[in-house]
């Protein structure tokens, strides 16, 4: 597949998620996954779920970055969610590369998270409830039980981390969620490098995509989808302030569910 046609792919990725408030993994890992299934690439999970934590790298990096320019980030409480995130990741990572860990695992596991997700966007699309905002201190117990359960669900599935990470913050630890949005941004980061190496570092005798890889890695693929991400997600968060919240996050939830099924339907159909 041409690096234009990445491009362009990650560029509607980049738009959709920004426009709807949601991490780029969560839409990148299944369309490498349709990408590597349908060049017959053998372990295409693990190549899947490691090219698509690069692209969310690049995302989460980019937007920690623009955290700092609105002078929004928590440097301490993102550094331990990283740590804790990290720990979780490792975990993950001895799982997604073993014999165990194969399409029907991946597939199921996913189509959870996608419609965990969508549920999730249409209970916030239906709610009329104003956001209810906290303020007790960011703890170690805060950050290992958030960061450890996203690390090691970001290592399975090749997400953030971040959609499970916020509402536990927000919900059990009673972060501000405008807050636990920006650490889980600098903890992601910090998390998804420390896998990324894990992965790299993996001996892979089998071919990907591209010839640009290291490890599990496949840079000639995952990069011009990221560059696209965050040039569509620009785009995207223009459009987040121009339709009403309610119809896009109404929209992500059917999105969710199309993708739960394709995925499923291709693997088990």
């Amino acid at each position: 597949m041409s690096v234009l046609i990445l491009i362009l792919l990650g560029i509607l990725g980049g738009i959709i998620a920004g426009s709807m408030g949601v991490g780029g993994g969560i839409i990148f890992t299944p369309v490498l996954f349709f990408l590597f299934e349908e060049a017959g690439i053998e372990n295409a999970v693990q190549w899947s779920v490691a090219s698509g934590l690069l692209c969310t790298f690049v995302a989460s990096a980019t937007s920690t970055v623009r955290q700092k320019l609105h002078n929004n980030l928590f440097l301490r409480e993102g550094i331990m969610l990283g740590i804790c995130g990290a720990i979780g990741i490792s975990i993950g990572k001895i799982v997604l590369t073993s014999s165990f860990y194969q399409r029907e695992q991946f597939v199921i596991f996913f189509s959870i998270i996608l419609f965990y997700s969508a549920f999730m966007m249409f209970k916030k699309g239906s709610s009329s409830r104003s956001e209810v905002e906290y303020a007790e201190a960011f703890s170690l117990k805060t950050a290992f039980g958030s960061g450890s359960i996203g690390g090691f669900i970001a290592s399975l599935a090749g997400v953030g981390g971040g959609g499970i990470m916020v509402p536990i913050m927000n919900f059990i630890f009673k972060q501000p969620f405008r807050n636990a949005v920006s650490i889980s941004h600098l903890g992601m980061t910090i998390m998804i490098f420390v896998g990324l190496v894990q992965l790299a570092l993996v001996e892979v005798h089998t071919p990907a995509i591209s010839d640009y890889t290291l490890g599990y890695v496949d840079y000639g693929s995952a990069l011009p989808l990221a560059l696209g991400g965050v040039a569509g997600a620009n785009a995207g968060a223009i459009i987040n302030h121009k339709v009403n919240r309610k119809y896009l996050q109404w929209g992500f939830a059917v999105l969710g569910v199309a993708m739960a099924g394709r995925l499923l339907w291709g693997v088990f159909g």
